[in-house]
């Protein structure tokens, strides 16, 4: 049996950030596959139903619909329901499982909850292969039911370990920044390659993209054991900053207790809280947190306002799709230009500006000024950016309008920088203040996913100007967050 006074990461020994960007990219990458194609599943399926009743005759011959005879205004309406409900669906059971993973975290390590996460990713694309060829046995709204696995974990469960495992490996501040630069880069390589590889294996076999899903999680299984494991009863927290200690205490689990005092052992034979117990006292925690903390309370409307309007970039592949009449395939490869520049922003330029900046007389030691200058800049290039989109009539604009708006994807790396700044953090609340972020975040994604869906719908109905009635909206929440931001005191 382990010692409890042993740390599962050795001061001595620095964790590396490989480990977590080979995960990331091949859990991204899986999910970059299974998106595109899925649009299409859906939109097959729904096509024949419409054209079996109103026009059989436009089948061809071995019974398939020619995918520009599904851009009829019908079937779009159908096919953006049932993704929203899919999205809704997807949000929500993983914003419930939040903190009871975190639990789990705490008795089992990170490496269990990051497999269970794997679980749900994996049987969407053996669903959706389902719908596809069984359209005898299960019905097209059948597809809604694969989002409910998501109670294993989601986004939300992913990211947060992903951020927390990320803080953890350094305390010095350009490092740190330029870390979670480097992760988010990982998600605009993937976004940049996906679309691409999605669109060339749907065009020559459409079930190909979710066999390969498959197979790259089925890669990120062995690749998780390389990450750092955690234990937090066997983790101290009362290092003092700098030290390499900070670095192992911050590898705990989410919403975990993380009191160093004495007493925390002195009760170790008493009975132990129930999960609902432990669940309310950690929402408690959480509360208590949030309450007396102004900058971080602006921080947090921030962040909901920003994950509520970027639900937008969801659309893009349908909008691109019905607004040119492009197939799926075609839009795919519109995207893959999109994040070329997050690419280049994220994994180049912005590290590049940090390290000069923060070297450079003027403003050395001003980290948090830099921070926060960035997420202004980054969010004002985003209104610039989604209210173009809404005005592209023409291939050309969307594609002038898809690069400025690429450019404000740093945001989540100075806003997340923030959260690890004195302006922010408290002593020992590095964890749990990322699990509320990631909370507030996917709050935002919760709110924008139907609100999205609704007005999607409504611009398809309406047409013309208003088909950008999502991307009109989405611009006006980033100037309030715009506004927000502003709020914050130094």
């Amino acid at each position: 049996m382990r010692s409890r006074s042993s740390s599962p990461l050795s001061p001595s020994i620095k964790p590396s950030i490989w480990p977590l960007m080979l995960l990331l990219l091949l859990v991204y990458m899986a999910q970059a596959l299974y998106t595109l194609p899925l649009n299409r599943v859906i939109e097959f399926r729904l096509c024949q139903e419409h054209y079996a009743l109103h026009d059989p005759s436009a089948a061809l011959s071995d019974g398939s619909i020619p995918e520009i005879l599904c851009k009829i205004d019908e079937v779009q309406r159908r096919l953006a329901w049932l993704q929203g409900v899919m999205d809704t669906t997807l949000v929500i059971c993983d914003f419930l499982v939040t903190i009871p993973f975190s639990f789990i975290a705490e008795r089992y390590g990170v490496r269990v909850v990051l497999w269970c996460n794997l679980v749900p990713r994996m049987f969407l694309s053996a669903w959706a292969v389902a719908i596809g060829n069984l359209p005898d046995i299960l019905p097209t709204k059948a597809i809604i039911v694969g989002p409910f696995l998501a109670v294993l974990g989601g986004e939300c469960v992913f990211q947060s370990t992903i951020f927390t495992l990320t803080s953890a490996l350094t305390q010095e501040y350009v490092q740190r920044a330029s870390y979670f630069s480097y992760i988010s880069s990982t998600s605009y390589v993937v976004n940049f390659m996906g679309p691409t590889i999605a669109s060339f294996t749907m065009s020559r076999n459409l079930w190909l993209p979710f066999w390969l899903n498959i197979g790259l999680l089925l890669c990120a299984v062995p690749t998780i054991r390389m990450l750092p494991e955690t234990d937090v009863t066997s983790i101290s927290s009362v290092s003092k900053p700098g030290d390499d200690d900070v670095r192992a205490a911050e590898v705990g689990p989410l919403l975990a207790d993380r009191d160093p005092s004495p007493s925390r052992y002195a009760h170790a034979f008493e009975a132990k809280p129930s999960l609902v117990q432990a669940m309310l006292q950690a929402v408690r925690k959480l509360i208590r947190l949030i309450t007396g903390r102004r900058n971080f309370q602006v921080l947090l409307c921030s962040f909901f306002l920003t994950a509520l309007a970027s639900s937008d970039t969801k659309l893009l592949v349908q909008y691109i799709s019905k607004r040119y009449e492009w197939s799926f395939a075609q839009a795919g490869y519109m995207l893959s230009a999109k994040a070329i520049v997050n690419f280049l922003l994220l994994a180049i330029l912005v590290p590049r500006i940090i390290r000069t900046s923060m070297s450079s007389e003027v403003v050395h030691g001003s980290e948090i000024r830099l921070n926060y200058l960035g997420a202004e800049v980054s969010i004002a290039i985003s209104v610039i950016g989604v209210f173009c989109v809404a005005l592209s009539f023409k291939f050309w604009v969307l594609l002038t309008a898809l690069i400025i708006y690429a450019l404000g994807s740093a945001l989540p790396v100075f806003t997340m920088s923030l959260v690890k700044s004195p302006l922010i953090a408290l002593a020992d609340s590095d964890i749990q203040d990322f699990s509320i972020v990631m909370l507030t975040k996917t709050l935002g994604s919760l709110v924008g996913a139907p609100l999205m869906t609704v007005l999607w719908i409504w611009a398809i109905q309406l047409g013309g100007i208003m088909m950008g009635l999502p991307y009109f909206v989405s611009g006006s929440i980033y100037l309030v967050a715009a506004f927000v931001v502003a709020k914050l005191r130094f």
